[in-house]
């Protein structure tokens, strides 16, 4: 028969020894617990007062100056690659150039004379000025432009710094009588983008001008001549008739 082995039981005094250890032990892993702790809150509250701190103190976008936009027009027309402002006249037949349809009855878009269309018929209902980083009901913005809107027209994909300059400004106050939004309208074919080779268009009522690039000068200077009303003391050079109408 096997000899068995048998542990010495501990005493009392190695018992209380153990216990001492396991208290301590105990002790420093509840003391590392809060120094994280109090280390995560501390991080937690560095980087929302950093937060706070970047959104009260970084600058605001940079807007340019109009009277700055309209001295570069000229040049920056050239360099944009566009077009002069064209007088393209009514829808045909003429009697409906003005005419209010529900949406669901609007004529395609390659019924209309120019792409983007410069008039014809639309909705009863007009949109409001702003930008717009979806395409809005085109429908509603032919109503818009009868009541002297002018329209700032992009192509979808473009995205560059002369694009959120432009939108920017147009956030201001010069954009109180302007719609600028993206010209995407795939189920309409051919006439629901942009011509080929065009970056932006500048629509007014029976008025188009297209740019190869995108540019806050040619598109404010159009803007300032034909929304009604136009720019501090320019003439107004559109014919909306119901220029300076609500929309």
């Amino acid at each position: 028969m096997a000899n068995r082995t048998t542990q010495p039981r501990a005493t009392k005094a190695e018992r209380k020894e153990q216990a001492r250890r396991e208290r301590i032990e105990l002790q420093r892993k509840m003391a590392r617990t809060r120094r994280n702790r109090r280390i995560f809150v501390a991080i937690v509250a560095v980087v929302a007062v950093g937060a706070t701190v970047f959104l009260l103190t970084r600058p605001e976008p940079v807007r340019a100056s109009p009277g700055a936009l309209l001295a570069a027009a000229e040049q920056a027309t050239a360099d944009a690659g566009c077009t002069e402002v064209e007088d393209i006249g009514p829808y045909e037949p003429r009697n409906i150039d003005r005419q209010h349809v529900p949406s669901e009855g609007t004529p395609p878009l390659s019924t209309y004379p120019t792409t983007p269309p410069a008039s014809g018929p639309h909705n009863e209902i007009t949109l409001g000025a702003g930008v717009y980083r979806s395409p809005p009901p085109i429908e509603r913005m032919l109503h818009s432009l009868e009541h002297g809107a002018a329209i700032v027209w992009y192509a979808p994909g473009v995205a560059d710094e002369e694009l959120e300059r432009l939108e920017t400004f147009y956030e201001g106050a010069e954009g109180a009588r302007v719609i600028v939004a993206p010209y995407d309208y795939p189920d309409q074919g051919e006439a629901g983008s942009l011509p080929a080779g065009s970056d932006m268009a500048l629509v007014a009522w029976h008025r188009l001008q297209t740019c190869a690039q995108v540019s806050l000068p040619v598109a404010f200077s159009f803007t300032a001549d034909y929304s009604a009303p136009p720019f501090g003391q320019r003439p107004y050079l559109g014919e909306a008739p119901e220029a300076g109408a609500a929309f």
